[in-house]
């Protein structure tokens, strides 16, 4: 097992064993959401709010990391293998980080959501956009449209100009902290406009070939 493994088993055993020690402590509904003004807008009954995120994170890890035994195209993964762990510990501490806020606010401890949660994806995305420069061609990481997994020239060329968007969303994330009565609009936004440059710009980049 490699060490980056070690550490993602041991930051989940030790979420989970926080979580358990504060249990009782915790308030029999949870605030799990949040509206856009940082004001909880949805509970949960204890036992499902205090572990969905927990649960959530180990469903994903196990899914990430069956990923490059199914994948076809596993030996082209292999090439970013170091990315696509150190994104996998990066979606472990995004999680984690998401569990606490969820523990302290609920415990009392009313931090900013408006603040702290914009911060975090903005770096969890910062990274998704190193991953994605990274990558090389599979089904299951990466910009995948038609004309990407058709031609590793289009996959390689659409992946550059991915990671380099990626950064930039992960910037305008930040930016919307100063704007924060329309802060979905600086995420959904950007993300949409993301989306369909790319998909358009892969059509392109096969149609010259």
């Amino acid at each position: 097992m490699k060490p980056i493994q070690i550490i993602t088993i041991i930051l989940v055993t030790l979420t989970f064993l926080t979580t358990i020690l504060l249990y009782n402590s915790l308030p029999e509904q949870l605030t799990t959401h949040w509206n856009q003004e940082g004001q909880p807008d949805k509970t949960l009954p204890k036992p499902i709010g205090a572990f969905l995120t927990p649960l959530i994170l180990i469903a994903a890890i196990l899914l990430l990391y069956l990923v490059p035994k199914i994948d076809p195209l596993k030996n082209n993964l292999k090439k970013f293998r170091k990315h696509y762990d150190i994104f996998i510990l990066f979606l472990t501490i995004f999680l984690i980080l998401i569990q606490a806020i969820t523990l302290t606010w609920n415990l009392n401890y009313k931090i900013s959501i408006n603040l702290v949660v914009p911060i975090i994806t903005a770096l969890f995305i910062y990274y998704a956009g190193i991953l994605i420069k990274n990558s090389k061609r599979n089904w299951f990481i990466g910009i995948r449209t038609p004309w990407t997994l058709s031609n590793d020239k289009v996959w390689d060329k659409t992946s550059q100009l991915g990671g380099k968007l990626f950064k930039i969303l992960a910037f305008i994330i930040l930016i919307s902290l100063f704007f924060q009565n329309y802060m979905v609009y600086f995420i959904l936004i950007p993300i949409l406009a993301i989306v369909i440059y790319l998909w358009i710009y892969s059509y392109l980049e096969f149609k010259k070939l």
